[in-house]
């Protein structure tokens, strides 16, 4: 086992990692795909130091208040924070867990799974599994590619571009935003109670409809649908081409909007 305790600007490199374990309370990190040694590149750190342990290729990396004394020095004191960029094999899985602070995660082909409290996290070019629980923080994606989980009470989730195998997402008041393309048999289950849900997939999607809402407005692009309104709940349900994917969103009074675009092909490019 290899342990450092770093109180300032470093850059560390390690043998290997086979996977990664983030706790930050404050500041900021940062995660690439690399081809060559993985390392370490901190920027800053303030307050307690950052404690980094490698063992059997289990890259830990760690910047928190402990205990009592250490939760009082924080409320009192929040200006400690740490600023880091941690390069790992494309393969490579990594937990995250945050306070305050936010995450961007880029390249990666692995299982990510991400706790926050208000921290954001932005993902970039990233396939695989990514689960994402947060209390306020917003949760951005931009061509992903895999299945994403998403739990939280008031953060937001914006998924852009990419091709989902799965999406699950379940919200008090946050937001649900997504503009992509569902897997030839993909899932999608999105509840919310009070947040509003929007989304956008080509309009030669296929798939089994079902929105539903208490009180919320039900709004769609793809006039095969149909709509009903009872005494208690008002739905828009069908299937659009062969159904093999599913889609299905249920808010209490958050409104739904299922919108449509052209499916573009890109010269040169090949179909996903």
């Amino acid at each position: 086992m290899a342990r450092w305790t770093v109180d300032g600007p470093t850059t560390l490199d390690f043998d290997g990692v086979v996977m990664l374990k983030a706790t930050i309370v404050s500041g900021s990190i940062s995660i690439l795909p690399t081809d060559g040694r993985p390392s370490l590149h901190v920027s800053e750190v303030s307050g307690q130091p950052l404690e980094v342990v490698q063992e059997a290729g289990m890259l830990s990396i760690s910047h928190e208040l402990g205990g009592i004394e250490g939760a009082l020095k924080w409320l009192q004191d929040r200006r400690g924070r740490a600023a880091v960029t941690v390069c790992v094999p494309r393969e490579c899985p990594v937990k995250l867990k945050l306070g305050k602070a936010n995450a961007v995660v880029t390249g990666l082909s692995s299982r990510i799974s991400v706790n926050t409290v208000s921290g954001d996290a932005t993902f970039e070019g990233v396939s695989g599994v990514i689960d994402a629980n947060t209390a306020s923080g917003t949760v951005q994606a931009q061509g992903l590619d895999g299945s994403m989980s998403f739990n939280t009470i008031g953060g937001d989730l914006d998924l852009a571009g990419g091709t989902l195998d799965s999406l699950t997402a379940n919200t008090v008041s946050g937001k649900v935003t997504a503009d992509l393309a569902l897997a030839d048999t993909g899932k999608v289950k999105v509840s919310t109670v009070t947040g509003a849900v929007t989304l956008r997939l080509p309009d030669s999607t296929s798939a089994q409809v079902m929105l539903t809402s208490a009180t919320g407005r039900i709004d769609t692009a793809f006039t095969e649908l149909s709509r009903a309104e009872r005494y208690t709940s008002k739905s828009v349900t069908g299937t659009l081409g062969d159904g093999k994917a599913l889609l299905n969103v249920n808010t209490v009074s958050g409104a739904i909007a299922l919108l449509s675009h052209p499916y573009v092909r890109i010269e040169g490019a090949h179909d996903q």
